[in-house]
């Protein structure tokens, strides 16, 4: 089995586009979108989060299997995430019919 050689060109522009989406990231902190800051800083978190895992820990050329459980853990985040926020945005709605009944 072969292994794949990233070039050092390749590291340097993941680099810099991680420098950049970094400095977006703070740009939209100063921002008042709304509700959109949120969605914006996640959307950028993941792209980050993605391309580390792509190139830095190199996922991109590595076996399917190894592309399953990376895959599989993102699918577990995001069951634990709408778990959380399922709890997290239904307490009003408990307390307001007590209240009410």
């Amino acid at each position: 089995m072969s292994e794949y050689i990233t070039s050092v060109r390749t590291y340097l522009f993941i680099f810099l586009a991680l420098m950049v989406l970094t400095v977006i990231t703070v740009a939209v902190a100063f921002l008042h979108l709304g509700p959109l800051n949120d969605i914006a800083a996640m959307g950028i978190a993941i792209t980050k989060a993605c391309l580390v895992i792509l190139y830095f820990m190199h996922v991109r050329h590595s076996s399917r299997l190894t592309k399953v459980v990376v895959v599989a853990g993102f699918l577990w985040l995001l069951f634990l995430i709408g778990f959380t926020m399922s709890d997290y945005l239904t307490r009003g709605l408990i307390s307001m019919q007590s209240t009410i009944g």
